[in-house]
């Protein structure tokens, strides 16, 4: 089992943080498999964050004139076979796409 974030909210009377009613207690489970899944979790959402980022920096640079044919072609292989070689190791751990995207809150779903 994965940790999960618990959202904190203040008292008014004192501004201690405490624990919505229905809230579940973090348990972590050190069982191995599930500490790889969540090591193996967290290194792909790090990962496919570069990757996204790395993908409009190109976007923007193409739309710019910035980057040669060549160049254009070797950074869409690169980011295709990233982006796979990220699925294949999800696969292996049981994570899908929408396990690896990060919610930045407001900004939105990366």
């Amino acid at each position: 089992m994965s940790p999960k974030t618990i959202p904190a909210r203040r008292t008014a009377s004192r501004g201690a943080r405490t624990r919505g009613p229905t809230a579940p207690a973090i348990h972590w489970n050190p069982d191995p498999e599930d500490v790889q899944k969540s090591v193996a979790q967290l290194v792909l959402t790090l990962v496919e964050f570069l990757r996204r980022l790395m993908e409009r920096q190109a976007i923007r640079r193409m739309e710019e004139k910035t980057l040669t044919r060549k160049e254009v072609e070797a950074v869409g292989v690169a980011l295709m076979k990233l982006e796979e070689t990220i699925r294949e190791i999800g696969k292996r751990f049981g994570l899908t796409p929408e396990d690896l995207n990060l919610d930045l809150g407001t900004l939105k779903l990366m």
